[in-house]
């Protein structure tokens, strides 16, 4: 799959459902706000989120931090009107820059004039990027000296009952996610080549996989 039909579809996929995908996803996508919580920005500190979808999340970065500098990238250019639409409404749109880029391959230098950033962090999407691996390595890539890259996805639920990731997966595959059972493997190995920490954890029973590297 090229990038452009991976471009092409996130816009199909999203077409109508960015109309009321807050609404229904604050149900299954656990985990978010903790991530939140835990970023730690440092006052003025810049944070970037790579697919930022309906900037539901850099709003609540931008309560959670109010002197953080807030930048987003989407790969769908329908979600990111929705996004503009929902900051406008926050009364943010001029604390946040959005462009439309690939989580694989994106200038932030030219896109928003910042080539580095103090806090990255991917929500939920990686199970949507098909080049997740390079995903990850492209935001390590553009981390500060000091930056905390941090992540939160779907994870394999060893903890859950089969029936329910079953039926999960099954759902899922309707809107082209796919959990990424290596994952946590991926992470460490990211972070051991950059000499960096990482701390991994599986919340609600393993219904999440969460992580957190820090140079």
């Amino acid at each position: 799959m090229t990038d452009q039909s991976h471009d092409k579809l996130m816009d199909e996929v999203y077409r109508y459902q960015r109309y009321f995908y807050d609404i229904t996803r604050k149900y299954y996508l656990l985990g978010r706000d903790q991530l939140i919580d835990g970023l730690d920005v440092p006052p003025g500190g810049s944070v970037l989120e790579i697919a930022c979808g309906t900037g539901r999340n850099l709003i609540k970065v931008g309560q959670a931090y109010p002197q953080a500098q807030l930048y987003g990238l989407d790969i769908s250019s329908e979600m990111l009107r929705t996004a503009r639409t929902n900051l406008d409404r926050a009364g943010m749109a001029d604390r946040v820059k959005l462009i439309q880029a690939d989580a694989c391959n994106f200038d932030p230098e030219t896109g928003f004039g910042v080539a580095k950033f103090d806090r990255i962090f991917l929500s939920y999407s990686l199970s949507m990027i098909p080049d997740w691996q390079g995903a990850l390595r492209e935001a390590a890539r553009h981390l500060a000296p000091g930056g905390q890259l941090s992540v939160v996805d779907f994870g394999q639920q060893e903890k859950l009952p089969k029936w329910f990731f079953a039926g999960l997966r099954m759902w899922l595959e309707k809107f082209h996610v796919t959990p990424r059972a290596d994952l946590p493997q991926e992470f460490q190995s990211l972070a051991a080549s950059l000499g960096a920490d990482a701390a991994i954890s599986h919340p609600f029973r393993g219904y999440a996989v969460a992580g957190r590297l820090a140079l």
